[in-house]
This record gives C-alpha cells, sequence and structure tokens, in this order.
C-alpha cells in the first residue's frame, strides 16, 4: 500500500486550491504594478501580458502536482521568479511536497526556491539598505510557513488514513465474528437436531424392523410395536418442536432444562421399550458438573442410536463409573446385529458432533469395532474434586 498516495480531489477541490493560490499572488502582482507605475511611469507589456502568462502556466502545472511532486515544484518555482503573480502557485506546490513529510525532498525543494527567488526581477526596482537581506529572509519565511502547513495536512492525512484501516479492520473483523457466530450457530442446530431425532427415529426404525422381519409375532406383540412407533413418532415431533423453540426464543429467555445423569435410566427404559436389549451398570458416586452429565447422556444416547441403526437385534450394555476428583468414564457396547438389515443411510454428523463436546470439556471420545463384528464406544470425562477447586 502506498503511504504517500493522498485522496483524489474533486473538480470543485480542485478549483478551489487554483483559485486560492492565484489569489495569495494577486496582492502581490497588484503591488509591484503600483510601483511600476508611480516609479517608471508605466505598467509594460510584461507586466500586463507577460507575468499573467507565466501565472496561468504554473497553475496548469500544479494539475499534475500530485503525480509528479517534485517536478512541479521545482518547475514551478524557478518559473514564479519571472512572475509576480504565481508567487502563490509556488508556495502551493512546495505545500503540496511537504505534505509527503520527506525531508530530503522537501529540502532540496525549498533550496530550488530560495535560489531562484535570488535571481533578478523582470522588474526594475530601486535598491535599499537592507534589501538583499530582505529579499533572501522573507522567501525563507514563506517557504517555512509553506512547508509547516504542508506537513501538517500530511500528518492529518496520515491520521485519517489510519482512523479509516482501523474501521475497515474491525468492519472485517466483525465481519469474521458474525460468520463464526452463524457456523457455531449451525453446528448447535445440527447437533441438537441430531440428538433429538436421531435417537427417536432410530427407535422407530428398529420397530419397523422388527415387524418386517419377525413373522411369528402374535397380535398382542404386533399391536405392542405399533403402539411403540406412533408414539415414538409422536415424541419426536414433540422434541423436534422444543427444539425449534429454543431456537426461535428471544434473547435471554431461559432455555428448557437440559438433559443429565438422572436421565439415563429413562432413556434406557425408551430404548427397551422399542425393542431393544439393553442393561445399564453404574458406579457413578457424586454429583459431576452440568457439562460433564449433559455430555454423558448425550454419548449414551449415541450409542444407542447407532446400535438401532446399525446393529438391530444386538445385545447393548452400557457401563457408567468415576466419581469426584478423578473422571467420569462412559462406555456402550453392542453385540453384532440379530438379523441383516438394508444398509441405513448415515450422515457421520453424530460422531463428529460428540467429538466436539468432549473436546469442549477437555476428555477423550473412542470408537472402534470390536472382536466379533461388535462395535465399542467409550469416553473419559474429566471431574475435579469441587473441594479441592475451593481450597486452591
Amino acid at each position: 500500500m502506498n503511504t504517500d498516495a493522498a485522496p483524489p480531489l474533486g473538480w470543485w477541490q480542485q478549483t478551489s486550491r487554483l483559485a486560492a493560490a492565484a489569489a495569495v499572488g494577486l496582492p502581490a502582482w497588484l503591488t509591484v504594478g503600483v510601483l511600476l507605475h508611480r516609479e517608471a511611469d508605466g505598467t509594460g507589456s510584461w507586466f500586463l501580458l507577460g507575468d499573467p502568462l507565466v501565472a496561468l502556466g504554473c497553475l496548469t502545472a500544479l494539475l499534475w502536482r500530485r503525480r509528479f511532486p517534485r517536478a512541479v515544484a521545482m518547475t514551478v518555482a524557478l518559473a514564479s521568479t519571472a512572475s509576480a503573480l504565481a508567487g502563490g502557485t509556488a508556495l502551493l506546490a512546495l505545500g503540496s511536497v511537504a505534505t509527503r513529510r520527506r525531508p530530503m525532498e522537501i529540502g532540496g525543494v525549498v533550496l530550488v526556491y530560495v535560489a531562484a527567488s535570488q535571481f533578478p526581477s523582470p522588474y526594475p526596482t530601486q535598491g535599499a539598505p537592507g534589501t538583499t537581506w530582505v529579499e533572501l529572509v522573507f522567501p525563507v519565511l514563506a517557504a517555512g510557513i509553506a512547508v509547516a502547513m504542508g506537513m501538517a495536512v500530511g500528518a492529518r492525512r496520515v491520521e485519517v488514513r489510519s482512523l479509516r484501516e482501523r474501521a475497515e479492520s474491525a468492519e472485517r473483523e466483525q465481519t469474521a465474528r458474525a460468520a463464526q457466530a452463524r457456523a457455531l450457530e449451525r453446528n448447535r442446530i445440527a447437533r441438537e437436531m441430531h440428538d433429538v431425532l436421531a435417537h427417536r427415529i432410530s427407535l422407530v426404525a428398529l420397530q419397523a424392523g422388527v415387524l418386517d422381519h419377525r413373522g411369528d409375532l402374535t397380535a398382542e406383540e404386533n399391536r405392542v410395536l405399533v403402539r411403540g412407533i406412533v408414539e415414538g413418532s409422536h415424541h419426536a415431533l414433540e422434541e423436534l418442536r422444543d427444539v425449534l423453540g429454543v431456537l426461535r426464543a428471544e434473547p435471554g429467555r431461559p432455555e428448557p432444562p437440559q438433559p443429565d445423569l438422572g436421565h439415563i435410566p429413562a432413556l434406557i427404559q425408551d430404548a427397551r421399550a422399542s425393542g431393544l436389549d439393553v442393561t445399564l451398570s453404574t458406579t457413578v458416586t457424586g454429583r459431576p458438573s452440568d457439562v460433564a452429565a449433559r455430555t454423558c447422556y448425550r454419548i449414551v444416547q449415541e450409542g444407542l442410536t447407532n446400535a438401532a441403526k446399525h446393529a438391530p437385534g444386538a445385545r447393548v450394555r452400557v457401563a457408567l463409573e468415576g466419581a469426584a476428583g478423578d473422571r467420569l468414564t462412559v462406555s456402550v457396547h453392542n453385540s453384532p446385529a440379530a438379523y441383516a438389515t438394508p444398509h441405513p443411510p448415515t450422515s457421520g454428523f453424530g460422531l463428529l458432533g460428540l467429538n466436539e463436546r468432549v473436546d469442549l470439556v477437555g476428555g477423550e471420545l473412542d470408537h472402534r469395532p470390536t472382536p466379533g463384528n461388535g462395535y465399542l464406544l467409550t469416553a473419559a470425562l474429566p471431574w475435579p474434586n469441587p473441594v479441592l477447586e475451593k481450597r486452591t
């Protein structure tokens, strides 16, 4: 990025600057005209034609001062020695160079400007004591004022550019944060939708598969399975409605209670009612954190969902163990499928969501096939001792 580039000027801004440069030289030109009229009995053709033409050429050259600042400034400084009306153009060109805030460049243009001011003037004037010092000091003071104003304008441009870049950077960061928030929200919606629906739909599919593959069931057993399918479908719709209600809730509105370890027995009971052979063993002592308990519930739910989808009729063993100050360990192990079914569709969101949940609590997740075509899903979640944490 070119930090020396000045912002482009509009037509009105360009015209106003050129008019100001002409206005600065106008008093000097009129003063010279008065002196010539008084001392030389006439102003002369150079004053009336040559001086304004040189000033007009300098004003035209200023149109390119931002593209060729040094060349224009030096050219105008040299040309202005032959025109009293062009004095303001030289100062404007010098100030334009000073906005770049380059000491060597500014010093070179100032040296040319002061040296050119010592050239013989085209107007005959009478010398006076101390005139040489006046002719040297006045250009130096004028150049100093122009340089000071130009550097002030340059500093302001740098500050404005810095503020604009900060604003653009903050806007980009805000856009990135908004995109990240949207991505996180989409991931959360995907996890919640999967956790809520996949389990219920898998149990419904399991019951429907039993009806399809078991021709020896009694009428009562068929009614039980059909009733389970109907109830499971209703539960799935209710849970979907709850999830959508949470997602559409107004900011600040409390969410409904999340499941924890106390809800796992009901989860196991629902799986058994749907025809899944599940046993639960637990040796958990104490109450883990809400996040760890909710993650444990989701792990068991995902294990039962996968068993119902990929291993219908299998035996499933769920084990929970842990204590404060140690770890909370959960495992879901299922045997091979009791009968063959069409390969169910897989999305991959379930285990991906579990990995994210477990990573958030600092735990470890493992899932792999076991000998005999079974499958094992295990997780170890940290369970710090709250008493020790309070003491430290």
